[in-house]
């Protein structure tokens, strides 16, 4: 999966939601992106899985999930059974990453590692055969707006070579 842009609902106006996620589905979107933030992971606070249980009947995007929450597995099973098609998880928040991983394989969702800026690529090598897909942040997590990092594109080569030698 490469060139797919996912645009995130954090900017989104709440009080027109479906408004503002059909804009995005006309300006061509395939993908959602829903930051959850649970205030300990990262400071901020954001959507449980109830919105995307309201969401899932208002559009055919694909439900990009990323928990940016400490011990995601506590959350698993609610966000695939309000309608995920993809979770994502921080190998950063939890102890516990294979099970996370495995958790959401068993739920019949696409899963999804994530690694902070500060994180090599190393820390999820042992788990890339058990991931649909990899989010390398850009960013430092839980805030919006911030300025590109341009040493996170280093990683994104790093695995990019690690799917060719490895299929």
């Amino acid at each position: 999966m490469s060139g797919i842009i996912s645009p995130s609902i954090l900017s989104a106006d709440y009080t027109n939601l479906e408004r503002d996620v059909k804009l995005v589905e006309a300006a061509g979107a395939e993908y959602l992106h829903i930051d959850v933030m649970d205030g300990q992971f990262v400071p901020a606070i954001s959507y449980g899985p109830n919105w995307v249980k309201q969401l899932r009947p208002e559009t055919d995007l694909v439900l990009d999930v990323h928990l940016m929450v400490q011990n995601p597995e506590r959350f698993v099973d609610a966000f695939a059974d309000a309608g995920s098609d993809i979770i994502g998880v921080h190998v950063e928040a939890t102890p516990h990453i294979h099970r996370a991983l495995q958790m959401i394989k068993q739920k019949g969702v696409k899963a999804e590692v994530v690694i902070n800026p500060g994180t090599p690529v190393s820390a999820i090598e042992s788990v890339l055969h058990m991931v649909d897909q990899v989010l390398v942040m850009t960013v430092n997590p839980g805030f919006g707006g911030q300025k590109f990092l341009p040493e996170t594109l280093e990683k994104i080569e790093q695995l990019k070579t690690f799917k060719e030698e490895k299929n």
